[in-house]
């Protein structure tokens, strides 16, 4: 039976970090070396006492024994606003799993710390006691950062045991930021204390220090010196570089691991584990390492050269030439001090190799490789021949040449690695921006699936497991993408209990071991989306950026959804107000028309009208009112659909009715305008709208004489004596289209004889479409009208509507037709 692997769990504040970088490093490499999962839960900064409730630190409350067996907790990077106490509330909130802290001391949980109070000394008594400074800032951290508050405490002592008085205008708080650095030291430079030196709590904030210092005129090493705390690998590098107090920052973190593992198997483990700190003296301080000039090592041996004296001295020496932690390296200094030995023995090419393994480790590592020449310029000042010595201008000729080389060979390979690191960072760059600009075009979660599965290779990701919630309260998560070796497999469509963080046996595997990084998919502290782990190893910097990008696609699908929704929620609250409307326009339109105008006793004039309103009903009009020796037909059209048509509509009604009744015998032309000022009133000034209609108004007499005026479609007659349809149009113009139409306005004529059909109609009729998009049109209209114009006008009428019901079984407009035959007097 295979033994279950075991998954840990390591909860840090940023993946990028100078400090945290180094850290993962060390836990990382532990965990492959014990052959355990590495679930990497990363979230930000505690804010509060207790788990924090903050929308990224939700991954913390997350990890429990569900998923690993055993938890390291970078608690110097999560203490800075919660203190000692906050975190030891944070600790005990997952037992009963066995735990290590690191880089704070916590009572009753295992830690693996460092002397911080001790490194601080040194930093101050160096400044003090080997460079005669006695004005020296103090840059502490975060007030409640149990770090900080050690190390502020150690400047105190290391001041008081020089006999120096503490003046607290010396001394601001930053948050171990270079920006809070630089505001600090600013702050300082601000109340215009003398001073003459700078420790700052951490190399980032000595870093923000500098910068404010050469900025205010400044210069470090000249005017000022500076000292930090961690030795961070960008401290080895700047200019100046920084001197500063090295703790091993890798090494703690294989340390707790290992801690939690003989937990696990039962061994009884230190409550504290205090690791070595060291004083790296650089150019800060004024120290810049230097070749060590003094005696000649060298020695006449078998014809070559041998190093002698002790070697444990020079490998010192040259620990201190590189400046770098000696175990990460391993026993570098005894390695290539041998390969040095059988050089000068005569077995030429064996330092040189020596040398480029040694880079090439350094490189893996992402050392600086430039630190390399201080070893060389050690080297060459040690072994130089006085030039008393006989022999002493070839073998320094000799020894000058293997130099050069090694200068040439360290500088390649610095160049190699510096160029390969910007390559790295500007790959990463482009294909984040890419990545950004599609994930952000994304409006459905099916089309980020596919987005997902074209950028996460070009992320360089193998193993990728994205996961949402699938309820409010957050108890479940459903999969969205997964790729496991490089490739796109289905995602279970089953939802899983959200403490597993990734679908099961993802992050917990037996057959193959995994480090994962596993962060919340969020959109600043309030929203919570989901949960993505990543496989570590991938560029740093790209860790930060996709959650911030998949962040803000989930929210753009989110945000498109709701969008979405309430387009739909408003198209169907519209719809239905449409409904309403159509009901209410449709009841006024049908209502006011003539019930019967067939019963219109105008003599001479037989008549019958019809009106159909469409589905979203129009604005239709049709009147017939009799009147002493003739009448008047009235058709119109107002533009639009719906409520607002009715009520134009009603309002033409109304003042037809009442302007014919005032004076019947009065010509359409006067009624017309009178009509247009009152509409426009009426629609523009009250209604606040800009609809209009057409308008038609005939005065039959009982001659046959008709008067007309307005516009609106032609007017058919179909003459008894041939059968045939004539079209008269109308000239006028629109009603309350404009303020005033008297000047565009007459009255037109038509003469009526016995027999004759007059057919009026709305566009309804005329602009029908068929299925194929054909108008019913005018033409087809007369057609219709002559095939049947001897017949009664019922028929004509329903033949007319039946025609255009065939052409057009869905109209979309109302339907209006008035037939009349005239009767010539005997």
């Amino acid at each position: 039976m295979t033994k279950q692997r075991r998954t840990i769990a390591l909860l840090m504040d940023y993946v990028r970090g100078e400090y945290q970088s180094a850290l993962r490093i060390g836990v990382e490499r532990a965990a492959e070396a014990h052959d355990v999962n590495l679930v990497i839960a990363v979230g930000e900064t505690l804010a509060g006492h207790g788990p924090s409730e903050a929308a990224t630190n939700s991954i913390y409350r997350l990890v429990g024994d569900e998923l690993v067996d055993g938890v390291v907790i970078a608690a110097g990077t999560l203490c800075n606003y919660v203190g000692v106490e906050g975190m030891r509330s944070f600790c005990r909130s997952y037992a009963p799993l066995p735990l290590c802290s690191i880089g704070l001391a916590l009572e009753g949980v295992p830690s693996v710390v460092v002397d911080n109070g001790l490194g601080i000394e040194m930093a101050v008594g160096h400044l003090i006691d080997d460079h005669a400074r006695r004005r020296v800032v103090y840059l502490g951290g975060p007030t409640h950062n149990g770090e900080a508050s050690l190390r502020a405490e150690a400047y105190r002592r290391a001041l008081l045991a020089r006999a120096i008085p503490y003046d607290e205008r010396l001394v601001a708080v930053g948050e171990f930021t270079i920006d809070t650095g630089r505001a600090a030291m600013a702050e300082i430079l601000g109340r215009g204390v003398a001073f003459d030196a700078v420790v700052a709590a951490n190399d980032n904030m000595a870093l923000g220090a500098i910068e404010q210092l050469k900025a205010s005129g400044r210069d470090v090493p000249k005017d000022v010196l500076v000292c930090g705390f961690d030795d961070v690998g960008v401290a080895r590098y700047t200019k100046p570089s920084l001197t500063t107090v090295r703790q091993p920052i890798k090494r703690l973190g294989e340390l707790a691991l290992e801690t939690v593992l003989r937990i696990l198997d039962g061994e009884v483990v230190p409550e504290r584990n205090l690791q070595q700190i060291e004083l790296t003296r650089r150019e800060s301080c004024g120290c810049a390492f230097q070749a060590v000039a003094g005696a000649p090592w060298g020695s006449r041996r078998a014809g070559a050269l041998a190093l002698g004296g002790r070697p444990e001295d020079l490998e010192r020496a040259l620990e201190l030439a590189l400046g770098i932690p000696s175990a990460s390296l391993g026993a570098w200094p005894a390695e290539l001090l041998a390969a040095l030995e059988e050089e000068l023995a005569g077995r030429e090419g064996r330092f040189l190799r020596a040398l480029e393994r040694l880079l090439d480790a350094a490189a893996r590592e992402g050392l600086f490789l430039d630190l390399f020449q201080g070893v060389i310029t050690l080297l060459r000042a040690r072994l130089r021949r006085p030039p008393e010595d006989p022999a002493a201008a070839a073998t320094n000729e000799a020894l000058e040449q293997l130099w050069h080389a090694c200068r040439v060979l360290i500088g390649s390979a610095s160049v190699r690695a510096e160029g390969r690191q910007r390559l790295e960072v500007e790959v990463a760059s482009i294909d984040l921006s890419w990545s950004g600009r599609w994930l952000s075009t994304c409006l459905s979660l099916p089309l980020l699936k596919r987005m997902l599965a074209s950028e996460m290779p070009r992320l360089h990701f193998t193993h990728v497991a994205l996961s949402l919630y699938e309820d409010a309260q957050r108890t479940a998560l459903r999969p969205l993408y997964v790729m496991e070796d490089g490739r796109e497999v289905d995602a279970p469509f089953e939802s899983f209990p959200v403490r597993q963080l990734a679908p099961p046996g993802f992050l917990r595997s037996d057959e193959r071991r995994r480090s994962m990084v596993v962060m919340p998919i969020t959109l600043g502290n309030t929203e919570h989306f989901g949960v993505m782990a990543l496989d570590s190893g991938v560029n740093e910097m790209v860790y930060d950026a996709l959650r911030l990008q998949l962040g803000s696609a989930v929210k753009t699908v989110a945000l498109h959804r709701e969008v979405v929704r309430q387009l739909e929620l408003r198209e169907r609250l519209e719809q239905e107000r449409g409904r309403q409307e159509s009901v209410v326009a449709a009841r006024i339109q049908t209502t006011l028309v003539p019930e019967r105008p067939e019963q219109q006793a105008i003599e001479g004039l037989e008549v019958c009208a019809v009106m159909k309103p469409a589905t979203e009903v129009g604005g239709d009009y049709y009147d017939v009112i009799a009147t002493p020796g003739g009448g008047w037909l009235g058709i119109g059209d107002v533009a639009g659909h719906g409520l607002a048509a009715g009520l134009v509509m009603l309002m033409i009604q109304s003042m037809v009715t009442a302007l014919t009744s005032k004076d019947p015998g009065g010509g359409p032309r006067e009624l017309v305008v009178a009509l247009n000022r009152a509409v426009y009133k009426n629609v523009r000034g009250r209604l606040k709208r800009d609809d209009y209609a057409t308008l038609l108004l005939l005065r039959y007499e009982r001659s046959g004489r008709v008067k007309f005026a307005g516009a609106h479609e032609d007017i058919v007659v179909c003459r008894a004596r041939t059968g045939r349809c004539a079209c008269i149009p109308s000239t006028g113009v629109w009603i309350g289209a404009l303020p005033d139409v008297d000047g565009m306005t007459r009255d037109a004529e038509l003469v009526l004889e016995d027999g004759d059909v007059l057919v009026l109609y709305s566009d309804g009729v005329t602009e029908a479409r068929s299925a194929h998009h054909e108008q019913f049109g005018l033409e087809r209209l007369c057609a219709t009208i002559e095939a049947v114009q001897a017949s009664p006008v019922e028929v004509i009428r329903d033949r007319i509507l039946s025609e255009v019901e065939g052409w057009s079984p869905s109209p979309d407009d109302d339907i209006t037709i008035v037939v009349a035959r005239y009767s010539a007097p005997p």
